[in-house]
């Protein structure tokens, strides 16, 4: 603690500055109150809970200094936020959807959707000047940074933060010299996301030319940042996270996170030396509750109350009388916001690698109409939907014409070549597997009207090479003329076994086809999108092993389908890995001619998936219907059933033909506890019928097959992972290990 020298010379540098807006003149008899936060991630919703103790004792905050979650929570209740307003905001927050890597995946446009739907989006990595680039963070901001954008506005226009109605201080980082930034003026939200760039969980931030980190490397605590600004008693509240012990190092995770830990706690100790007799420190007993925490803000509240209420009679020498509080509080409120201005332009700031100008036509925001806030949060949800951005973020500028709202766009430092990993993997308990390893590479932005190269490998039982370009026609999206083409190719090996009524392998066949396409096509925005195009497809059997006569000319010979190929794709599921909303379609048509037939040849597949939820259970409910043209004398066809819910109990592919059937009704439960690396654990089962047909017109309900299984599932960062039991109703039973989506 320091003595009264260290105060006496307090009161001279205030006295000094009496003419500047840090030192305006507080009621008499009373010492200036600085109020300082420490950062700590979620434990730094604790401090709302102090704030509302404050308030209720009429306790004045005269100047606030915050690191972190410290200076978001200081910096909102600086702007005018009342305590109760914080809570009643942040407590409404699905953190969750706060701190995603992406937006609600309604919101992506069909091509991301379908690299949503067959490569996981956590194992993103990209191919930047010739080197391998990974994301900087391993969490979004971007949802933060929408949120303390919508809070902040009505300080848009202040000169600094000592025109604040509390004035603040936030501190940083920077990341190049490791010298502490206090920042005092400028954009608020920014500053405020600046301090809470936490290294390893969420990127830097770059501010007047410079790198900014977490503050809470170097001044975790800021007393002296509040004593720089003429805080006479300091009210310290330290929600930072203590060490931990051996059992919590024996990871990279786990080391790193106790090397910033003690980093923090460092200068903490430095900041809670410099306190004063006067001064009051509230060290809030959060126990194990963790720098994560975000979905236990009731809890970290609640907390924060309770230990500023211990202290109330440490507290109370600085309260003032309800009049005096109340013309303390009026004296410290913005003038009312005004109205909402009229906006005089969009302008896309920030981008070098992609033209967001494409966008403008489909934004909610328009010229001409007054600026709306909830309409800038839904139009930057629609620029990240992209998968081009690191972060969107947006501001309103003056201009001489008007306002004109600004989107601040940063372009992925790991683009605009995209690579991706996927892994499928499946055993059962007759020591029958495979495996298929699954890249995919996406180059963005080929020219100016967004066109798209995308390739993707497969290796392992059955292998694939498919490449396509893919280029809009319209320089503006979602108008009438935004169509697209699509020239696409595809060689793949498919490995086809066939049974006797017994289960037992009669042959092994390989199928190798070509298939080359050219699309025209129309995106129908979030929803979906519709193609028609030329479609050739070149097919030629092989057989590897075979105890049954076989007309092996006939399936060396090339056959070949040419014809015109329709297709309707719609999207609108929430997850792709045990959704609990939406649905999704997908209807394909092929009408030509094909080598072997003397007519028409054709080929019509349609499958669709609904899935409703009541609390943590969700009903999941599956149909696939195709049928093609029967070639005389070949054994078997392009479709197949078999393994875990495609009849479980059966073997992989079992049955093969000309036509399918299969229909799945599923359910499954998220249970509480979700393991290690998963985002999230499941207890289901299935209800499974279907059945596959060599002639179409054999085809009849009462021949379905009835299959179900059981299962415990996590959703696993490369995938859904299943340990399973099936049978089928001729109690045939399998047990399944599987990785991959069914």
């Amino acid at each position: 603690m320091r003595g009264h020298w260290a105060r006496a010379l307090l009161g001279a540098f205030v006295l000094a500055t009496s003419g500047s807006a840090l030192a305006a003149e507080a009621p008499a008899n009373r010492p200036k109150v600085g109020l300082v936060l420490s950062g700590g991630g979620a434990r730094g919703l604790t401090h709302i809970g102090v704030l509302k103790v404050l308030e209720r004792e009429r306790i004045p905050v005269d100047v606030i200094a915050g690191t972190s979650m410290g200076a978001i929570i200081g910096g909102l209740y600086a702007s005018g936020m009342s305590a109760s307003a914080l809570e009643r905001e942040l407590k409404a927050l699905d953190w969750e959807q706060v701190f995603a890597n992406r937006v609600d995946r309604q919101h992506l446009s069909q091509r991301r959707k379908e690299e949503d739907y067959a490569f996981s989006a956590a194992l993103e990595l990209g191919l930047r000047e010739g080197e391998l680039r990974a994301p900087q963070g391993t969490v979004s901001s971007r949802g933060l940074e929408v949120l303390l954008r919508r809070l902040t506005l009505p300080t848009r226009d202040l000169p600094s933060f000592d025109a604040l109605p509390i004035p603040f201080r936030a501190v940083a980082t920077d990341m190049e010299s490791g010298e502490a930034l206090v920042m005092d003026q400028g954009d608020l939200a920014t500053a405020l996301r600046a301090s809470m760039s936490v290294p390893g969980v969420f990127s830097p931030i770059e501010r007047n030319d410079r790198l900014l980190g977490d503050g809470g490397l170097v001044n975790n605590l800021p007393v002296d940042v509040a004593r720089r600004l003429g805080a006479e008693r300091v009210i310290a509240v330290n929600v930072g996270t203590p060490l931990s012990g051996r059992e919590a190092l024996g990871s990279l995770l786990g080391l790193t996170t106790q090397m910033i830990n003690i980093l923090t706690e460092q200068n903490v100790k430095r900041s809670l030396a410099s306190l004063w007799d006067e001064d009051v420190l509230i060290n809030p007993g959060l126990g194990s509750l963790t720098a994560a925490d975000f979905e236990r803000a009731s809890e970290f509240i609640r907390i924060g109350e309770a230990s500023a209420e211990a202290l109330v009679a440490e507290l109370r020498p600085l309260s003032l009388s309800a009049a005096q509080y109340a013309r303390w509080r009026t004296e410290r409120q913005l003038q009312g916001e005004p109205a909402p201005p009229v906006l005089a332009a969009l302008r896309m700031d920030g981008s070098q690698s992609t033209r967001p100008e494409r966008w403008l036509a489909v934004l909610d925001s328009k010229p001409g109409d007054p600026f709306d806030v909830r309409k800038a949060v839904r139009d930057t949800r629609l620029l990240a939907a992209s998968g081009d951005y690191a972060r969107v973020d947006f501001h309103l500028e003056a201009s001489p014409a008007g306002e004109v709202l600004v989107f601040d766009l940063e372009d992925k430092p790991w683009g605009p070549n995209y690579l991706k990993l996927g892994l499928d993997l499946s055993t059962d308990d007759r020591g029958l597997g495979s495996f298929n390893l699954r890249l995919s590479h996406n180059r963005h932005w080929l020219n100016s009207l967004g066109g798209e190269w995308r390739n993707q490998l497969t290796i392992g039982r059955a292998p694939r090479l498919f490449s396509e370009w893919y280029q809009p026609l319209a320089a503006q999206a979602g108008t009438r003329s935004d169509w697209f083409v699509s020239a696409w190719g595809e060689a793949q090996l498919k490995r086809t076994a066939l049974f006797d009524t017994a289960g037992q392998t009669t042959a092994l066949l390989r199928r190798r086809t070509l298939t080359a396409a050219l699309d025209l096509g129309q995106p129908w925005g979030r929803l979906g999108e519709f193609r028609l195009g030329l479609w050739q497809e070149a097919a030629r059997w092989h057989s590897d092993i075979n105890t049954v006569p076989l007309p092996l000319d006939r399936l060396n010979q090339v056959q070949r389908l040419f014809g015109l190929r329709a297709q309707v794709q719609v999207d609108q599921l929430d997850e792709v890995n045990f959704p609990r909303s939406g649905w999704r379609t997908v209807v394909t048509g092929i009408h030509g001619r094909q080598t072997g037939l003397d007519g028409r040849a054709y080929r019509l597949e349609a499958e669709g998936l609904r899935v409703l939820s009541w609390g943590d259970t969700t009903l999941n409910l599956y149909g696939k219907l195709a049928r093609t043209q029967v070639l005389p004398d070949v054994p078997g066809g392009p479709y197949a059933l078999g393994g875990f819910q495609q009849l479980s109990g059966m073997q992989a592919d079992q049955i093969t033909g000309n036509a399918l059937a299969l229909f799945r009704a599923g359910v499954y439960h998220r249970l509480l506890d979700a393991p290690v690396l998963s985002r999230g654990l499941f207890l289901g089962g299935s209800l499974e019928a279907g059945n596959v047909w060599i002639q179409p017109r054999a085809a009849r309900w009462s021949a379905l097959r009835w299959a179900g299984s059981v299962y415990v599932g996590a959703d696993t960062a490369i995938g859904p992972l299943y340990l399973a039991l099936g049978r089928t109703d001729t109690g045939s039973n399998a047990v399944y290990l599987f990785l991959g989506r069914p």
